[in-house]
This record gives structure tokens, C-alpha cells and sequence, in this order.
């Protein structure tokens, strides 16, 4: 009985465990983003337009996208909100992991407190747009109200008017709604290191903030890699908030890139082709960013020790190949 259950391969069960998953994929994600990629090279306009043909000039809807005005503020927008909101994102995600994971300083409630900080991701973006839309109200509103009765103002602002005010506001919204995300993940990051070399660090004298900048924050750089990228990869597809609270105003304030491909493919536009290229440029800007973070994010030691043992390796067989010459000889 043994011996049958040792020649039983259970390695097909996951193939077919796998098949879901890779039908979905094809279907609803590869499939979309080959058919996205090929529109941008075509004269496609129109709902239920199949008579569509490739462009002479392949790159025309590209240039026209890098031409487009609306396009080059929608994209300084998207970045300007983004660092905004991910600097104060990441650094008071920081803090509270430092806080949480201190060994010198036992916290009482440390549940209680993340599920708190973690609860605005939890949040549908529409009820989050509908709660600082009120919050910010002119002319009666809790922030207006606050003004006003601190002396700080003498009547109530109009915040939606404001093209500074609109984007800090969305990039408040963005950094309030993720920083209990990072958190989390970088807390999951400090939890898999080594509780050793943090007994090594309280033995050797050192303190808190040394632990953590010299062993917490290196030992993060994989975790951090991760949070960068995928905090690059939804800042620049920021869709959900610039919408629904203030439709990329006022005056193409807070118009992302993901906006303006919206409205330029279903906002009673229906230019497919030009969607697609500027869907593809933004693409290409995430992969580029990404490809730079990578870089410099690179584990630079690892590096040096990997270049080192394929050093070694080919000396190894140059002196192998050397004796045995030498010995034919």
C-alpha cells in the first residue's frame, strides 16, 4: 500500500486546480490588455464600431495623446497628488509599525488599534467621497464651522474652488484611506525578522530609535520595494476619489490620467483609439518608474557576493582546465 501511494503524483491536481484561475486571466485580463494595446494603433471611434483598420503612421494616436493639454495636466496632476499623499502615507506608516513592534514599549489594545488605523481601506470610495464632500461643505460644513468659530476665519471658504485646496484635500482622502494598508504590511515585514538580532541589538546597548533605523528598516528593503511599487502602480492609476468627489475639478485640478481615459472613451466621447494609446503611455511610465525603483532598491551586497562566487567558479575551471592540459601534457 506504501509503495502505491509513494508512485501516486498528485501533481496534476494542481493543474486542474490552476485552470480557473488561468481562464480568468486570459479571458478577463490578458485578452483586454492585448485587445487595449492593439486599439491604440487603429482608427477605432465609436460604440459597436468593428470596421476599424490600422493607421498608416503606427504611432499617430501617441503623438496626438503627448500633444493633448488635458493629457500633460492630468498626468502633473497624478503625480503631484500621489507624492502628496504617499510621503505623509509612508512615513506615518513607519512611525505606527515602530510603535506596534517596539519591544522595549509593551502597548495594551495593539488589535484594537490596527483594526481602527486599517478601517478607512475597508471604506467604498464613494461613501468616502460623499463623507469629506460634506465634511468640506460650503457654505455650512463641520471644517467651516471649525474655521469659523475657532476666529480663524471670519466666513466660510469655498474649498472646491480652489485648485491647491482640492488637490490636498484628494490627497488627504488617498493618504487616509491607505496609510492603515502600509501599515499593516510593514508590520507583517518586522514580524519575519529575526527576534535574535533584536536581543543581540538590546545586549549590545543599543536603543530604539538605532534598532530601528539599523536593523528594522534594512531588513525592510524587500517589504518596502513592494509598498513603493505598489503605491506607484495605484497612484498612477488614481481613478476612484478624483472622480467621484470632484469630477477632476475645479479646472482640471484634480483631472488624473485615469479620468481623463475615462472620459475620453465613455464620457459620450468614444475615442477607443486615443484611450488606448494613453492607456499604454501610462503603461510604460509605471514600468519605467518601476524598472528605476528597482534599481535603486537593489540589495547592492547580494550583489557583490553573487559577482564574487561566479568569480571563484571560473577560476575554479580555468585551474581545473589548466591541470588537466598539464596533466595530457
Amino acid at each position: 500500500m506504501k509503495t502505491k501511494l509513494k508512485g501516486i503524483s498528485y501533481s496534476k491536481y494542481g493543474y486542474l486546480f490552476s485552470i480557473p484561475f488561468v481562464v480568468a486571466f486570459l479571458i478577463f485580463t490578458l485578452y483586454p490588455t492585448i485587445y487595449t494595446a492593439t486599439l491604440g494603433f487603429t482608427d477605432c471611434r465609436g460604440v459597436l464600431n468593428d470596421d476599424y483598420h490600422f493607421l498608416e503612421h503606427p504611432f499617430e494616436n501617441f503623438k496626438e495623446i503627448l500633444k493633448n493639454d488635458s493629457f500633460r495636466v492630468s498626468l502633473k496632476n497624478t503625480i503631484v497628488i500621489w507624492i502628496a499623499n504617499f510621503i505623509p502615507q509612508i512615513s506615518i506608516a513607519l512611525l505606527l509599525t515602530a510603535w506596534f513592534t517596539s519591544h522595549s514599549n509593551e502597548i495594551r489594545g495593539k488589535g484594537f488599534f490596527k483594526v481602527v488605523f486599517y478601517m478607512p481601506n475597508i471604506i467604498t470610495a464613494a461613501t468616502v467621497a460623499i463623507l469629506f464632500h460634506s465634511l468640506f461643505n460650503y457654505p455650512v460644513g463641520p471644517v467651516n464651522d471649525i474655521l469659523v468659530s475657532t476666529g480663524l476665519r471670519d466666513s466660510s471658504y469655498y474649498f472646491f474652488t480652489s485648485k491647491t485646496a482640492s488637490r490636498l484635500i484628494v490627497a488627504f482622502i488617498q493618504f487616509w484611506t491607505w496609510y492603515g494598508n502600509t501599515m499593516i504590511v510593514l508590520i507583517s515585514g518586522v514580524l519575519g525578522i529575526s527576534p535574535d538580532i533584536y536581543e543581540a541589538a538590546e545586549i549590545d546597548g543599543a536603543n530604539g530609535v538605532q534598532t530601528f533605523f539599523r536593523i528594522t528598516i534594512p531588513n525592510l528593503k524587500t517589504v518596502l520595494l513592494y509598498t513603493l511599487i505598489t503605491s506607484l502602480v495605484g497612484g498612477l492609476n488614481m481613478f476612484d476619489i478624483p472622480f467621484l468627489f470632484l469630477s477632476g475639478g475645479p479646472d482640471r485640478a484634480t483631472l488624473t490620467t485615469s479620468v481623463f481615459i475615462y472620459n475620453l472613451a465613455f464620457s459620450g466621447n468614444y475615442i477607443y483609439n486615443r484611450a488606448a494609446a494613453a492607456s499604454m503611455i501610462m503603461w510604460l511610465l509605471i514600468a519605467f518608474f518601476s524598472a528605476i525603483l528597482f534599481y535603486i532598491m537593489r540589495d547592492k551586497d547580494q550583489i557583490k557576493i553573487d559577482k564574487e562566487i561566479k568569480r571563484a567558479k571560473k577560476e575554479a575551471k580555468r585551474a581545473a582546465k589548466g591541470g588537466v592540459n598539464q596533466w595530457q601534457w
